[in-house]
């Protein structure tokens, strides 16, 4: 259970501090320095916190999505990867208990679900038929209910029905074909076939736990089966919806009071080609329907190439928005400005001369097969404002009530591009600003100066941004811990009026950006800890950061480092997740200015220090971050405090092993621990842990 210690003088409150955390008692101070001496001016309030500070940041990268949050466990369930048609399935032995299969777009089930599988047998075998692997594995838990689902059509022959198996994946051999059966978990059959498109559902339940099970399907006689839509679905999902998400990843993010949700990300946006793009109205309506796109990141890397990395839509844009909700986050959709990925083609959608958005072309029209400009970008921006705030009596304001969601999901933010740079961003985010602001001027606009945090392009975008009075400037910075500690007061020469910052992806690279061997070590979630004191003490200039990436499989990744670990059973939250969570679970209402002793700069000494008022509970909470192998004994003088209280809260993470990591055997390796302390007076003396980050909650007023 959470601990922490009592603020006491002397090497007594300092052993107990110590110890309390597991950590080796160190020799302390008897009183504090003056360089420990910290004022937290509060009769002298600063800017309000934004509602929006501190939040999440979702790209389908790392199998986030499908294998992921979303959690169908069939891989292609409906046969539709352009030239992979057969992706996740395997067929029993080789096939060599059937005569074919093959995909087939013969009468399928509907325009856009145009492909499925035929499976001919000349004689019965339990061995006719195919295997899904699922992603990296399907987990299943002992007693926890499944709906298989699938649409089949009976062809020639005398197949009977459709035989349904969860099996554990056998040990022996590589897969399907040299190990053709393992442990069965459920089993059914499915019958009562039809000569024409018939759906089918049942409910599995497992008996037993596995980590890596899979879906095997045989037909039950001699013939030809059609079939399509092959779907597994745990029926224990986020407010148990049939479409529902995943709900221990779920509980980890709604666990953090996040202020916003950015989606869909990240790089993934952009797409490849501008064929390959983000497009969202392909992510809506029935999810059957919904065409699989490749996945940006399936082959980026060499070291982690992932060629079956896919995208399945069953996580989309309305999903989105109800997750959003869901977590009580604002939602932050980012939207393609006409640029492919700068990383990869560079593509780009011309500029017409109108500069500006064509007609609504309602719900019905399909941007796929299109040679899109500019203004097919900016139509699907405004339709998506219109999707997610209009009424029922709007195109798209219909569409999302169809689909179950009569409110509007209030919508107050879009992105415009990701992370583009350069002047080819700059005349396009123009008349796309241009043409938002002209029919939705209370939604706040999202915009990018690159990929990275300084250098000529930086600034040229800046510049040029704040000329245009953007709301929200995005930036980005991967660096090492060191980077993150030393650039703690970026933002304390940024102007106070216009523009406001987004610190939309950020994470410490413990080896190299993009390495394979970084870490989700303490070291670098400490450093992001120091960093994060910059951005609340300059809340009236930063209203928005987010961690990123946000999930990782530890069977599928592609980045690291990432904020959640998860296999098909489990999750964890990395020394980092903590770190977040303690600043967006503390957010406070009102900024506090914060004094060193001598105007020391926060950092001096590697001690970190913010605080904020909790004028909802009464409350000043002070962030500290010792960055040190010893003890600090601090005081922290709160200037024109009124009403103390005598009782306060400190949470603590700390680990005297910067190197220390958690994982899914040990998920609370470093986690914060709480306990309550005694409060004084208005000067509160506190020991610092080694390499701690600590939340104090003090009662009293301003």
């Amino acid at each position: 259970m959470p601990t922490s210690f009592p603020t006491r003088f002397g090497r007594l409150a300092s052993s107990v501090a110590l110890s309390s955390l597991g950590l080796a008692p160190a020799l302390a101070q008897t009183k504090p320095t003056a360089a420990n001496t910290i004022t937290v001016q509060v009769n002298k309030p600063g800017a309000p916190i934004a509602k929006t500070m501190y939040g999440l940041f979702f790209e389908d990268i790392n199998f986030a999505a499908d294998g992921g949050l979303y959690p169908e466990l069939v891989k292609n369930k409906s046969f539709e990867i352009p030239g992979q048609h057969f992706i996740g399935w395997n067929a029993i032995r080789g096939a060599a208990a059937l005569e074919t299969y093959t995909v087939s777009s013969d009468k399928p089930i509907s325009a856009t679900n145009n492909h499925f599988v035929r499976l001919t047998a000349k004689t019965a075998s339990p061995d006719a038929g195919l295997i899904n692997e699922g992603f990296r594995g399907m987990g299943l838990k002992q007693d926890a209910e499944y709906t298989f689902s699938v649409y089949l059509r009976r062809g020639p022959g005398s197949v009977s029905g459709l035989n349904v198996t969860l099996e554990e994946e056998a040990r022996s051999g590589a897969g399907p074909e040299a190990a053709p059966s393992g442990r069965v978990l459920a089993q059914t059959k499915i019958s009562g076939l039809t000569a024409d498109w018939k759906k089918y559902t049942v409910v599995l339940k497992s008996a037993g736990t596995a980590a890596k099970a899979r879906l095997k399907l045989t037909l039950d006689g001699a013939g030809t089966l059609d079939m399509d839509v092959v779907t597994l679905f745990p029926k224990d999902t986020w407010n148990k919806r049939e479409n529902g998400m995943r709900t221990d990843l779920v509980q980890l993010l709604k666990d953090m009071n996040p202020g916003f949700l950015r989606f869909p990300g990240g790089c993934i946006v952009e797409g490849r080609t501008l064929t390959e793009r983000y497009q969202w109205k392909e992510t809506i309506g029935d999810v059957a329907s919904r065409v699989p796109l490749v996945n940006r990141w399936n082959m980026e890397f060499r070291h982690r190439s992932t060629p079956d990395y896919y995208q399945s839509f069953g996580l989309g844009f309305f999903e989105y928005f109800q997750l959003s909700e869901d977590i009580g986050a604002e939602p932050v959709p980012i939207l393609n400005v006409g640029m492919a990925c700068q990383f990869n083609s560079s593509e780009l959608a011309p500029i017409t001369a109108a500069g500006g958005p064509s007609a609504n072309e309602g719900p019905a029209h399909n941007h796929a097969d299109d040679d899109p400009t500019l203004e097919t970008f900016i139509q699907d921006a405004l339709d998506l404002i219109e999707f997610a705030n209009g009424p029922v009596s709007s195109p798209w304001g219909a569409k999302r009530v169809a689909m179950g969601h009569p409110a509007p999901f209030n919508l107050k933010f879009i992105g415009i591009g990701n992370e583009q740079w350069g002047p080819q961003y700059l005349e396009r985010y123009e008349p796309f600003a241009k043409a938002v602001k002209a029919k939705y001027p209370g939604i706040n606009i999202v915009s990018s100066v690159g990929p990275s945090p300084d250098g000529d392009l930086f600034d040229k975008a800046t510049k040029r941004l704040r000329e245009l009075k953007a709301e929200v400037i995005d930036e980005h910075y991967y660096a090492s811990p060191e980077w993150f500690r030393q650039n703690v007061g970026r933002y304390d020469n940024y102007p106070t009026t216009g523009s406001k910052i987004f610190a939309g992806e950020y994470a410490a690279q413990t080896v190299g950006i993009a390495s394979p061997d970084n870490k989700n070590s303490w070291d670098a979630a400490i450093s992001e800890a120091a960093f994060m004191t910059g951005l609340e003490r300059n809340a009236d200039k930063v209203i928005m950061a987010s961690y990123a990436p946000l999930f990782a499989h530890v069977d599928a990744w592609q980045w690291t480092p990432d904020m959640i670990w998860f296999d098909n059973l489990r999750a964890y939250g990395t020394p980092n997740y903590y770190v977040q969570k303690m600043y967006s679970t503390n957010p406070g209402t009102t900024m506090l200015p914060v004094q060193r002793a001598d105007n020391g700069k926060n950092g001096q000494d590697n001690l970190f220090s913010s605080a904020v008022a909790d004028d909802k509970t009464g409350e000043i909470v002070v962030k500290l971050v010792n960055y040190s192998a010893e003890a600090r004994l601090v005081a922290i003088n709160l200037q024109g405090v009124k009403k103390l209280g005598k009782n306060g809260k400190a949470t603590v993470l700390a680990s005297s092993d910067l190197n220390a990591v958690n994982s899914l055997d040990k998920p609370q390796n470093v986690a914060p621990k709480d306990e309550s302390f005694k409060v004084n007076s208005a000067n509160v003396t506190y020991t610092l842990a080694p390499n701690s980050f600590t939340v104090l909650r003090i009662p009293g007023k301003r």
